[in-house]
Formats: C-alpha cells, sequence, structure tokens
C-alpha cells in the first residue's frame, strides 16, 4: 500500500507526501523561524479547506451546479452584509448548513477510507484542489461507472441529486491504487440505500430556491438589518 500510495502522491500532488518519514522529520524545526509564517500558512489552509468543499474543481466561477451558485451567492451576499447584524447570522446559519452537508458527505468516504487501513492517507486522497484536471485522469469511465454505482446503490451521498464531480478524481485515485472494488463493497455494506420514508432530512436541492429568495429579499432591502423586527418570520 505505502509504495502505491508514493508513486500517486509523486504523480499526482505537488507536495511531501511522498517523501520518506525519517527526512520529514529531519526537516522539521522545532521553531518556526517566522511567527508571521505559521500564521500565514494557517490562513492558507482554511482557504484550502474552503476551496476544497467546491463540488466542481474546474469551474472557477463555483456557478455550474445549482448547489455551488447558491453557496458561492450567500457567501457574497455575507461580505456585503455588516457583521453582527441579523442577516449576517442568518446567511452564516444557512452557510454553515450547506457546508456541513457536503462535510457529512466527505466525511462518509474517509470513514471507509480508514477502514480500509488508510488512516494516514485518507486526508491527502479526499483533497481536490481547484485545479484539477479530467485530462489527468487516468480512468475516466470506470470512475463515473463507479461514482453512479455509488450514487444510486448507497446512501454515500446526501442528496438525490446528481453527485458531485469533484469525487471523480478520487475515485479514479482509488482505481489507480487498485482498491476501487474494496471501497465500494465497504460503501455497500456502511451505507445500505434508504428509501424515500428513511430519509433524515429532505435533500438539499429542495432548500436551493428558499435560500436564493432568502438573499434576493435581503438585497432588496439593502441589507438594512439593523432596524429589523426580529420577530419577524425567518420562513
Amino acid at each position: 500500500m505505502g509504495s502505491a500510495f508514493k508513486r500517486f502522491c509523486m504523480q499526482f500532488c505537488c507536495c511531501c507526501c511522498a517523501e520518506d518519514e525519517d527526512e520529514e522529520e529531519e526537516k522539521q524545526p522545532l521553531v518556526t523561524p517566522d511567527p508571521l509564517d505559521y500564521f500565514t500558512r494557517e490562513v492558507q489552509k482554511r482557504r484550502d479547506e474552503e476551496t476544497n468543499l467546491w463540488s466542481e474543481p474546474g469551474d472557477p466561477s463555483h456557478s455550474e451546479r445549482d448547489d455551488d451558485r447558491t453557496l458561492h451567492t450567500l457567501l457574497q451576499a455575507r461580505n456585503k452584509t455588516r457583521i453582527g447584524s441579523t442577516g449576517y447570522r442568518r446567511l452564516s446559519v444557512d452557510i454553515e448548513a450547506m457546508r456541513d452537508t457536503r462535510r457529512e458527505v466527505r466525511d462518509k468516504w474517509k470513514t471507509i477510507l480508514e477502514n480500509l487501513g488508510f488512516m494516514a492517507e485518507a486526508d491527502s486522497l479526499l483533497t481536490v484542489s481547484a485545479g484539477a484536471s479530467a485530462d489527468r485522469m487516468r480512468n475516466a469511465p470506470a470512475a463515473r461507472a463507479m461514482l453512479h454505482t455509488l450514487h444510486t446503490e448507497t446512501s454515500i451521498f446526501s442528496s438525490k441529486e446528481a453527485p458531485p464531480e469533484r469525487y471523480l478524481f478520487i475515485i479514479d485515485r482509488l482505481l489507480y491504487l487498485d482498491i476501487g472494488e474494496d471501497f465500494l463493497a465497504k460503501a455497500k455494506r456502511f451505507y445500505p440505500p434508504k428509501d424515500d420514508s428513511d430519509e433524515e432530512m429532505p435533500g438539499l436541492a429542495i432548500n436551493l430556491p428558499l435560500l436564493l429568495a432568502r438573499v434576493e429579499a435581503m438585497n432588496g432591502r439593502g441589507n438594512d438589518d439593523d432596524e429589523e423586527d426580529d420577530s419577524e418570520k425567518d420562513d
């Protein structure tokens, strides 16, 4: 497993995950030379995490999918809203709800990978940057077929909409590491398909028109939430 994952890192990642652990430990200083460098890296890490939540890695506009477009609109609206206002808090709740849905899906994938023995490599395998290109995929048809199977024969995805394109790149990596079939078997075992009556919550797409209407309504009022009556219904 180690050698195969190292080859994957050398081929697809621009990071040090393929280096020997001993060499990596020797390069880690006990004290960070520049304290500002630590905070810069932490800020960049958070930005990368947010970027990694987009469904379509190759869509810099974040507007190809309805959920991407909605989340992007919510983020833009919050940036224009005064921090601490009622509107800002409402937008933050909606944004976190959408992100929690995506994190829930990602956590399911991570659980399966860790169960397969990829405890240390799970995060790297699940990371898809905005610069991911379909041209670099080794087996796109097989990856798409497996994604369809996961979507229709398991409950690994929270929505009945078409699954996010980003998971094609992840499946392609699993196929390259020759663990695609094992992953699919675990997914069917851990997350069997649910009946409509067993759904814990409605699909994400059901709430998208509501969220967009809320943002449009706020923009129409000029985001003047300071004088807004807190007793107003938030349908």
